[in-house]
């Protein structure tokens, strides 16, 4: 199963909050999806799409617990695929810097669930991020 996240950083014109978005896939086929728009107003790129990915990886730890009592347990982790490095360095690191120190603890889960192999981080390039569908107004050229 592969998971991919992203964001748009203060799309909303009337409040400043962002659409946080994840796209679950086994195969070839899309199995879970959500778009959401994020009930904090965050500071940063790199916030924003901090949240995106722990809300991926809380979905990712809850389908995979799904497919176990399905009998379709995962030999590995999940892939989590996100378009930011910096977030991924964030994600990453088990230190708490204080750059992220204003983050609500909440969202870093994804920390211990890389740590315990329940998820695995990985760079994605932007042109080609699939959630960008449910999370951005994107051309026709993209769609």
């Amino acid at each position: 199963m592969n998971g991919y996240a992203d964001s748009d950083w203060a799309g909303s014109v009337v409040d400043m909050k962002s659409i946080s978005g994840y796209i679950f896939t086994i195969g070839s086929s899309a199995v879970c999806w959500n778009a959401k728009k994020q009930g904090v107003v965050v500071q940063s790129t790199i916030e924003v799409e901090y949240i995106a990915l722990a809300a991926a990886a809380n979905q990712a730890i809850w389908l995979s617990r799904l497919l176990a009592n399905l009998g379709q347990e995962q030999n590995s982790p999940t892939e989590l695929y996100c378009d930011n490095k910096s977030v991924i360095a964030i994600a990453q690191n088990q230190v708490q810097h204080g750059r992220t120190k204003h983050i609500n603890v909440k969202f870093h889960s994804i920390k211990d669930a890389e740590k315990n192999l329940l998820v695995k981080v990985h760079y994605y390039l932007t042109d080609i991020q699939l959630t960008d569908i449910i999370t951005k107004a994107l051309p026709r050229s993209r769609l």
